[in-house]
C-alpha cells in the first residue's frame, strides 16, 4: 500500500481525466450534455475533460453546483497534479538557494 501511495502522489491524475471517468461516464453524460448542465462552451469543457487545460476555480465551483462535488477538494486534485508536473522538471529550473549579500 506504500508504494501504491507513493507512485499515486508522484503521478497524480489530473481532475479532468477523474471528471471525465468518475463523474460524467458514470452519469452517462455526453461532454456537450455536461457543456449545458455546467453553463460552459462544449470546447472548454472538452479542453479539460482530455487535458488540454487545467480546472479553474471558477469550473471547480460549476462541477460543485451540478454535480455536488466539493470543489475544495477538485482544487486540491489540480494542486497535486500541478506540483508533480513541476517536480518532473525540476532539473530544468536552474536556481540556487539565495544568500544574503551574496551574488552568483
Amino acid at each position: 500500500m506504500a508504494d501504491t501511495f507513493g507512485i499515486r502522489m508522484k503521478s497524480p491524475a489530473h481532475p479532468g481525466d477523474f471528471l471525465k471517468h468518475e463523474v460524467l461516464a458514470e452519469l452517462g453524460l455526453s461532454v456537450t450534455e455536461a457543456a449545458k448542465a455546467l453553463g460552459v462552451t462544449r470546447p472548454a469543457l472538452s479542453a479539460l475533460l482530455n487535458e488540454r487545460s487545467s480546472l479553474s476555480s471558477e469550473m471547480a465551483l460549476r462541477f460543485e453546483k451540478a454535480f455536488g462535488l466539493s470543489m475544495d477538494t477538485l482544487m486540491r486534485m489540480q494542486n497535486s497534479f500541478d506540483i508533480a508536473q513541476a517536480r518532473r522538471r525540476e532539473q530544468e529550473i536552474n536556481v540556487l538557494p539565495y544568500r544574503n549579500g551574496s551574488h552568483p
